[in-house]
């Protein structure tokens, strides 16, 4: 597949770019699609020691004028106190940042969505470029404009639509990743699977081994295969995105898996899940809610849940709190006056939205769980 992908939304379209062994080349992608003159790169405190000090290089090879904030690693941070935090960093900044500053998100998908708000809300907006280094903001939320943080009440309750100047994706960058960070993005992809692209959970059933192949804890994946599973992904959103920027309609299909997900990933607290793990349990439980409802045949719900297994990734999870998930189904930013909206799939690469999900169903779908 093509490695260059583009978002298309009018004025506000760009690049994702794959480039295997390419963070060198990111200062040159980021001069091409913004022009900068001075970048600030956000990072956590685990990926900077490993690619900030490449990435400032490339910049400053790019004659452009960088330097580096951290913050703190981890779900639990993605919060208002530490965009207040970065937003304190920048507005220190010597020389003094501007509107044509460029903010740069390096590391996974905490660090995309928060110096995407930042970048947001900073001046009342900067340009900013999406560096991904796992798996899941690879194919997922480096794309499509959302940012923002959580909130006790839920994830991502806090936020504002807000499409960067590019995506710059290197793939080497995954081998660092644990598996269980890679296998975050693995259940991203069945997502993708399951509402648009068939085909694809058979590229992934015959590819779950070499997918999670390696020695000595680091991934040995073959480059090929796992370009061709983010081409693959990133085309899937980059269509739905296209279609629906700001979730009026399909881009809704993109929570298939999320909704229940979401819940139990803030039910049972952000450092004993990950949030790959949770939308594979959400996906499990939605599709056992719409075979309950006659509207999903049970062989292509066994098959979803084999072959997320076969990922190792989990498929039950018992003693879950059905009464706190259905409060939190209520109070999520995706339900529309109280009532319950969650995506349901009628086949593989068929799904719908249905808004009149009640109490049982959903306690019913988690009890399908333990």
């Amino acid at each position: 597949m093509d490695p260059t992908i583009r978002i298309d939304l009018g004025r506000r379209s760009y690049d994702v770019r794959i480039a295997p062994a390419g963070l060198a080349g990111v200062g040159p992608a980021v001069k091409e699609w913004t022009g900068a003159r001075q970048v600030v790169v956000l990072s956590d405190t685990n990926v900077a020691p490993l690619y900030a000090q490449g990435v400032l290089d490339s910049l400053a090879e790019a004659n452009i004028e960088a330097r580096l904030l951290t913050f703190p690693a981890g779900e639990s941070h993605k919060t208002l106190a530490t965009v207040s935090g970065l937003l304190d960093g920048l507005l220190a900044h010597e020389p003094p940042i501007d509107r044509k500053t460029v903010l740069l998100a390096l590391g996974g998908g905490v660090a995309g969505d928060v110096t995407g708000f930042v970048a947001a809300v900073a001046l009342r907006g900067l340009r900013f470029v999406q560096a991904p280094t796992t798996l899941l903001a690879d194919v997922d939320s480096s794309v499509g404009g959302k940012t923002g943080v959580d909130h006790p009440a839920g994830k991502n309750l806090i936020g504002a639509f807000h499409q960067p100047s590019g995506v710059w994706i290197d793939v080497e960058t995954l081998r660092t990743l644990p598996r269980r960070e890679l296998r975050n993005g693995l259940a991203e992809c069945v997502k993708h699977a399951v509402i648009r692209d068939a085909a694809m959970l058979d590229f992934l059933d015959t590819h779950a081994e070499d997918l999670q192949a390696g020695t000595d804890g680091a991934l040995a994946f073959e480059a090929g295969t796992m370009t061709e599973l983010i081409a693959r992904n990133v085309a899937v959103k980059a269509r739905v995105v296209s279609r629906d920027e700001r979730e009026a309609g399909v881009r809704s299909h993109l929570n298939f898996g999320h909704t229940i997900g979401h819940a139990i990933e803030t039910s049972v607290g952000y450092d004993t899940i990950r949030h790959g793990e949770a939308v594979a349990l959400g996906i499990v439980a939605e599709n056992a809610l719409a075979v309950a409802r006659g509207l999903l045949d049970p062989n292509v719900a066994q098959r979803v849940k084999t072959v997320l297994s076969k990922l190792a990734l989990p498929t039950t999870r018992p003693n879950l709190d059905a009464e706190d998930i259905w409060r939190l189904l209520r109070h999520d930013k995706k339900a529309r006056d109280g009532r319950v909206r969650i995506v349901l799939a009628k086949a593989l690469g068929n799904v719908d939205l249905y808004d009149d999900i009640h109490t049982d169903e959903v306690k019913n779908a988690l009890e399908s769980l333990a």
